[in-house]
């Protein structure tokens, strides 16, 4: 029995080792220089959908924003999605001019749920559009994202995702570590992808996919993370989903760690749900097709299981400290290896805040993060058990932000 440990031991080592460099050798393109395009005369038509349940207290202020954004207003309307809303939300949104589409559903809940509905919706209409752009209902959005994904529609891409930033940085310790995740995986995961032509991951605001796509492919994606479940629907139909650095969406970050658990808890419920249903499709194609893009997808998926891993090493290499004849949790790497995986642990997101231009006040927020990181490994194991049930928990937003403020943003 003591064997067994030992060799279990030995390949969660290896595992981590093995994904970590990984990681650390693509994470390293993304620290080129991001590329701007000029703009290209506006001709796709957009159907923005906003989903929301209950945010009288913010659909509101998305609305005003996606009034200002700097394209023509003949070519985009805004519908929102008052998923079982029991509140204000519908009236609120008529009142700022636009589309209020209720449903009540209270057997099918969720935002996977709710899209379906509403493309059925949307393509039952006489007017028709190229493409539709998908936001929550507390997002904030810059002026020229729909002139940028306009320009990705017409050089031939179907699925694009805009940079998810942060409408709310500073408010807490918490909101500061989701920040600086957003900061640096937007350029370590995303931008990285873009520079290698891998795909990018949606991130369940801030996309825009055409029409044409949706009524091939359908919108099935009903589970807890139905962005990551369309991103393996894609993927595994040859469709790109592409990165776009010079647009930003600003999404509101839970401010107590409680309520960030719980968020998270769902996430990682639909992502292991994801993994089970989509890792050996993705390997299949990766294997006959020789599709790299495939196989980047499935270590995508496969990233909760390295997290648990992790924990257990991290368990094992403290007890060594208090008992050092505990053979089974024997290091077998030389620690260079495991000190250099530090460096880009910390020295590489440091770079790209600074390429970034976020400011030294908020890099602070480093010396909190490991206690998010760490989180994540309970969170991971939660998931996983977790990961049949289908329940939806509804984050409360409730933080806006003026004028001021936004520009504020814009310009950080």
């Amino acid at each position: 029995m003591e064997k067994v440990f030992i060799w279990i031991f030995y390949a969660f080592q290896v595992y981590i080792i093995l994904l970590t460099y990984y990681y650390n050798i693509i994470s390293l393109f993304g620290l080129s220089k991001v590329e701007e395009e000029e703009d290209r005369e506006p001709k796709t038509r957009f159907a923005i959908a906003v989903a929301a349940h209950n945010e009288e207290r913010v659909i509101g202020q998305i609305i005003d924003n996606l009034k200002l954004l700097d394209y023509p207003k003949e070519l985009y309307d805004v519908y929102v999605i008052c998923d079982n809303c029991n509140d204000n939300t519908a009236n609120v949104v008529r009142e700022k001019g636009a589309y209020a589409l209720e449903r009540f559903d209270q057997v099918n809940k969720g935002k996977g749920y709710a899209i379906k509905w509403f493309l059925e919706k949307l393509f039952s209409m006489d007017k028709q559009y190229d493409a539709v752009a998908f936001f929550d209902a507390d997002n904030l959005v810059s002026p020229n994202f729909l002139k940028k994904m306009n320009n990705n529609i017409l050089k031939g891409y179907k699925v694009i995702q805009g940079y998810l930033d942060s409408k709310n940085p500073d408010d807490t310790w918490i909101t500061i570590s989701y920040a600086l995740a957003y900061w640096t995986m937007n350029r370590m995961f995303q931008l990285a992808r873009k520079k290698l032509n891998l795909y990018a991951a949606l991130g369940g605001t801030g996309f825009v996919v055409t029409t044409d796509v949706l009524k091939q492919i359908g919108w099935d994606a009903t589970s807890l993370t139905e962005d990551l479940e369309f991103t393996m629907k894609c993927i595994l139909k040859d469709i790109k989903t592409v990165w776009e650095h010079n647009v930003k969406v600003y999404d509101e970050k839970p401010l107590t760690f409680k309520a960030s658990f719980r968020q998270r808890v769902r996430w990682l419920q639909g992502h292991w749900d994801c993994a089970f249903r989509y890792s050996w499709p993705l390997i299949v194609k990766s294997i006959r097709e020789r599709n790299f893009a495939a196989f980047d997808a499935f270590i995508y998926l496969i990233q909760p299981a390295r997290i648990l891993t992790y924990g257990f090493v991290l368990v094992a290499a403290g007890l060594k400290i208090f008992f050092p004849g505990l053979y089974f949790s024997k290091i077998i790497f030389p620690s260079y290896y495991w000190y250099f995986s530090l460096f880009f642990g910390y020295g590489v997101p440091i770079i790209v805040l600074i390429m970034e231009k976020i400011s030294f006040k908020r890099m602070l927020g480093l010396l909190v993060y490991p206690f998010f990181g760490l989180s994540w490994i309970p969170i991971s194991l939660l998931g996983f058990i977790k990961r049949k049930e289908k329940n939806w928990t509804h984050t409360i937003h409730a933080r806006t932000v003026n004028s001021e403020e936004f520009k504020e943003l814009i310009q950080k």
